[in-house]
């Protein structure tokens, strides 16, 4: 699996491209992340969680779809668990209560696609 993100055009019209599968952000002791894409009606980030780590409880501020590009990892949303391998793609409504985890021996990373992008939800 390949996949790269356009994240838009530099001063002479060239395309910035990152690959999510490089330089992936673990961390140890916590998860890693990084931004991708920060526009007016998106945001993409990238979660890398080692085994044993997890994203902390927290409300979805926007609505959500994670894509899973490594491991697997348990998503807990509204209390009910569920299992997402490298490849699946699944929605989180905005505001539903959510936590993310590794419980693998594995290394797991994911995309996180905010539409609207947060910063926009107020206004």
């Amino acid at each position: 699996m390949c996949i790269v993100v356009a994240t838009g055009l530099n001063a002479t019209g060239e395309e910035h491209m990152k690959n999510v599968l490089e330089d992936i952000p673990y961390t140890d002791g916590h998860m890693g992340k990084r931004q991708l894409v920060d526009e007016k009606h998106l945001l993409v980030m990238q979660v890398a969680l080692k085994p044993g780590q997890q994203v902390p409880q927290h409300r979805a501020n926007s609505n959500v779809h994670l894509l899973i590009v490594e491991g697997h990892v348990v998503a807990t949303l509204d209390g009910k668990d569920t299992v997402a391998a490298k490849g699946n793609l699944f929605p989180v409504g905005i505001q539903t209560l959510m936590s993310i985890r590794n419980d693998s021996q594995e290394n797991a990373s994911f995309l996180i696609l905010k539409s609207p992008n947060p910063s926009e939800m107020d206004r």
